[in-house]
């Protein structure tokens, strides 16, 4: 499904992470990867611009880190990010330039792209999240199955096996979710759409419109 594409979903000029996309088709493909590219990624950046701080976790000399904050590698923390106060960074996370990880947040397997903010008492694991992207405060992705089988996504053409049992959500350029909303294993939002508050999300959300509830789902009016 096309819409479903890295092509159609991310702007990956904005992430530091833009190679791994090569030669995927769908964002999903890279979770079992992000590790192994951190750490080869990591050892090319520049130590004029970068600090090594402990086993595979480099930060950004613009970068704000909070001493309270821990961060497990592998994980590579962007330009002028801002990880506060008690993150959580569990390894194999990508934290994108400008980017705000927020207090008591939790990050595992992911990549945040360029100015994704997950400010407030977030979960985020297996999971990729594009530019300018936020998650409201207590928004959660939840990333397994309560009967542990492989996700499979469901869309409008059809079920897309993923073949992973860890599988949080995609999140398109400039999603917003809404405070308290849960993305279940397999969620895929479109760029420019609007979660509202409360939502339990499954399946795929298209682009550029305004998720109220399952089963009501509005297209986005110009203003």
């Amino acid at each position: 499904m096309k819409e479903l594409t890295v092509k159609e979903m991310y702007t990956l000029e904005e992430t530091i992470a833009k190679d791994i996309f090569d030669g995927v088709t769908y964002p999903w493909e890279v979770l079992p990867k992000i590790g192994e590219f951190i750490v080869k990624l990591g050892e090319t950046l520049p130590a004029d611009e970068y600090d090594k701080a402990g086993d595979n976790v480099w930060i950004a000399k613009s970068a704000k880190v909070f001493a309270s904050a821990y961060i497990n590698g592998p994980a590579i923390i962007g330009k002028n990010a801002e990880v506060r106060h008690c993150a959580f960074i569990r390894g194999n996370a990508i934290v994108g330039e400008g980017a705000v990880v927020g207090n008591s947040t939790e990050l595992k397997n992911v990549i945040l792209f360029n100015k994704v903010q997950v400010p407030h008492y977030n979960y985020v694991g297996d999971s990729v999240l594009g530019y300018k992207s936020h998650m409201g405060a207590g928004s959660i992705t939840s990333n397994v199955k309560s009967d542990k089988k492989l996700v499979v996504i469901k869309t409008p053409e059809g079920k897309i096996e993923t073949g992973l049992k860890k599988f949080g959500a995609m999140l398109g350029d400039e999603v917003e979710v809404g405070c308290g909303t849960v993305l279940n294993p397999g969620s895929v939002v479109g760029s420019y759409t609007n979660i509202y508050p409360l939502s339990s999300v499954r399946g795929y959300v298209p682009g550029k419109s305004i998720y109220k509830c399952q089963g009501e789902v509005v297209e986005k009016v110009a203003e």
